[in-house]
């Protein structure tokens, strides 16, 4: 039976008025949450049963989490501008009976969404933060980056636009660098061309306003490894997990011998799986390779043999 561990005083809220235990007299009693009943401490008599639980169905370790969460909705997300929080009115004319609505109704609906939406947007920074999030999520989809990818990007945004880094930058350019920031920072692999793909600027303008954010908000990034680009290259493919097994093995005896230190991490990818092919009887063209990692196919073949001749690789390439 579990119990709680702190003995309380009875109320008049979930102890019926009874003050004592008309058994033994004790005013000391103990909550059973998982029977929903209240119990003496000294003689184990049940004071009241069907005790509802009045508290949260989530548990806090801390103050703020306490305030943070002491609410009711949809939960807080920084990938909208007002971080959810707001109303929305629904763009169907229909009542909550799934009615259609009358004439009259429909026009004030109109004019309440309308101004639902100028309330939510107030400011030029609000303004700002809506369409960059937007583009955010446009791109997320398209590229299907997880919640905690698109998180993570909005968070970086937020703070360039708090410390003021978007005055004179385009908003596409600093909201790609900020995604490719978070990407690298969830340790989801994606390369700037692909960011660049999904984005409104060419690859240029993201690298230049990445490393721009990243120096003035002091963001420190890991280089990417080669080995979590292995997993997308190999299902692009087809090959089988013997091959890519291969692959990731080849890239850490190369990390060893530092022969991935100012190399690109894709170009690294792509060679490893092109030798790993080949190793398994998997065998893929070079220009296949390449055209799934966007690289070129000197690059592919310079990364090769540098790993076969580095690590004495006895391979028919």
């Amino acid at each position: 039976m579990v119990k709680s561990e702190v003995k309380e005083k009875s109320d008049d809220s979930d102890g019926g008025g009874i003050k004592e235990c008309p058994a033994c007299g004790n005013d000391s009693f103990i909550q059973d949450y998982q029977k929903g009943s209240k119990v003496c401490s000294t003689c184990g008599c049940i004071i009241k049963e069907d005790v509802k639980d009045r508290g949260p169905e989530w548990r806090a370790f801390s103050q703020e989490q306490r305030e943070e969460r002491s609410r009711g909705g949809a939960p807080m997300t920084y990938t909208i501008h007002d971080k959810g929080l707001s109303t929305k009115i629904d763009w169907r004319n229909r009542d909550g009976r799934g009615k259609s609505l009358s004439p009259k109704r429909r026009s004030q609906m109109y004019r309440l969404r309308k101004w639902q939406r100028r309330a939510r947007v107030s400011n030029a920074d609000e303004r700002n933060l809506a369409y960059a999030l937007s583009e955010l999520d446009r791109m997320s989809s398209r590229l299907g980056l997880p919640k905690k990818v698109r998180e993570a990007a909005a968070m970086i945004y937020r703070e360039a636009v708090k410390e003021s880094l978007i005055r004179g930058r385009s908003i596409e350019g600093v909201s790609s660098a900020a995604l490719y920031a978070g990407c690298r920072k969830c340790q989801v692999p994606r390369t700037l061309e692909e960011i660049a793909g999904a984005s409104r600027v060419d690859k240029r303008e993201i690298s230049r306003s990445y490393r721009f954010i990243s120096r003035e908000l002091d963001i420190h990034l890991m280089p990417t490894n080669p080995v979590s680009y292995v997993s997308r290259f190999g299902s692009e493919l087809g090959i089988s997990g013997e091959a890519r097994t291969k692959a990731i093995e080849l890239i850490k005896k190369a990390k060893d011998k530092k022969l991935t230190s100012g190399r690109g991490p894709t170009g690294i990818a792509a060679a490893a799986i092109y030798i790993a092919s080949v190793m398994a009887g998997e065998r893929r063209t070079q220009r296949d390779t390449a055209e799934v990692a966007n690289v070129t196919e000197v690059t592919v073949r310079n990364r090769y043999k540098e790993l076969v001749e580095e690590l004495n690789l006895d391979v028919d390439v």
